[in-house]
C-alpha cells in the first residue's frame, strides 16, 4: 500500500503511464519521451562523451610524452571515469535533468513523481550507463527501454527517474459553432452533463474530421454519437457528425453561462464575505 500523500502514477492510453497524481489529489497529464527520441537524444550523447574521451587520450598522449607508461594509464584510467561517468553527471545536475541530446529531442529527465531529479539520481544513470550504453553499445539500454511504457532504461528503473517530453506541440482552440439546421433544436433540447472521457473524445473527433476519411468519420462519428443519444433528448434528425457538433455547441454554451452565473454570485457575495462581522472596526 502507498504511503498517505505518496504520489500515485496510473495506467491509461493502452498501458502507457500518463497520469501522476500527487499527495493532495491533483492529476498532471505528462507524456513519456518516446522510445525514438530517446534513442536519438542517448546517441548524441553518446556520440559527445566518447569525443571528450577521445580528446583527453590524445592530450595525455601529445602532452605527457615525458612520463612512464604507468602514469600514463592511470591518467587514461582518469580521463575514462571523467569523460563516461563524472561529465554526464555533472551536466544532468546541473541542468536538472537535460543535456546536449535531451535538449535536442525536447526532453528530461524527472524523478518518477514529476519532480527534479537529485545529484544521487544523476549519478546512479551515469555509473549504470557505463554498462547499458557504453559497454553494449546501447544494447542493454534498448533491451530494457523496450519492456516498459516509459522506454526506461535500467538506470532509471534503478534510480526511479523516467524522461519526460517538454517540447509539445500547441493546442489550437477550436470552437464549435451550432449547426443552422439545430438551432429549434436547441432551444428545447435536454442535454446532461457528458462524461469526461465522452466529451473529450467528441471534441477532438470534431477537431480531427477534416482530415479524416470518408469511412472513418462516418464510422466514428456514428459510433459517438450513439454513446452521446443516451444523454440528449430529443435526438434531432440529422447525421451523426452535425448531431455531434450541435450537442458539443449546446454544453459549452451551458457550461459557461452556468460558469458566468456563479462568478457573478461570488462577486456579489465578495463584499460579505470579507467584510468583519457585525460593523467591527477596521484597524
Amino acid at each position: 500500500m502507498a504511503a498517505p500523500g505518496a504520489p500515485r502514477i496510473d495506467l491509461v492510453d493502452g498501458g502507457v503511464e500518463r497520469e501522476v497524481v500527487t499527495g493532495e489529489a491533483v492529476a498532471l497529464d505528462v507524456k513519456p519521451a518516446s522510445y525514438i527520441l530517446r534513442a536519438a537524444g542517448a546517441a548524441l550523447d553518446w556520440l559527445i562523451y566518447v569525443l571528450l574521451f577521445v580528446g583527453l587520450v590524445l592530450m595525455i598522449v601529445l602532452t605527457a610524452g615525458g612520463l612512464d607508461d604507468a602514469l600514463r594509464r592511470a591518467l587514461v584510467t582518469v580521463s575514462l571515469v571523467f569523460a563516461l561517468v563524472i561529465a554526464p553527471m555533472t551536466v544532468e545536475f546541473a541542468t536538472h535533468g537535460r543535456s546536449v541530446g535531451k535538449f535536442a529531442v525536447g526532453a528530461r529527465i524527472v524523478r518518477d513523481d514529476g519532480g527534479a531529479t537529485q545529484l544521487r539520481h544523476a549519478f546512479i544513470r551515469a555509473l549504470t550507463g557505463v554498462v547499458e550504453i557504453y559497454m553494449t553499445f546501447g544494447g542493454l539500454a534498448a533491451l530494457v527501454g523496450l519492456l516498459n511504457g516509459r522506454s526506461k532504461r535500467l538506470g532509471d528503473l534503478i534510480a526511479g527517474t523516467y524522461s519526460q517530453l517538454e517540447r509539445v506541440p500547441a493546442i489550437d482552440a477550436v470552437g464549435f459553432a451550432m449547426p443552422p439546421q439545430l438551432a429549434g433544436w436547441a432551444a428545447i433540447a435536454d442535454v446532461a452533463r457528458l462524461p469526461d472521457r465522452l466529451s473529450r473524445r467528441i471534441a477532438q473527433f470534431l477537431n480531427q474530421a477534416p482530415g479524416m476519411t470518408l469511412t472513418a468519420r462516418a464510422g466514428l462519428s456514428a459510433e459517438l454519437a450513439g454513446e452521446a443519444g443516451a444523454y440528449v433528448s430529443p435526438l434531432p434528425a440529422v447525421d451523426a457528425e452535425t448531431f455531434l457538433a450541435g450537442v458539443a455547441a449546446l454544453r459549452r454554451d451551458r457550461d459557461f453561462r452556468a460558469l458566468t452565473l456563479e462568478k457573478e454570485r461570488l462577486e456579489r457575495l465578495a463584499p460579505v464575505l470579507d467584510a468583519l462581522p457585525h460593523g467591527f472596526p477596521e484597524r
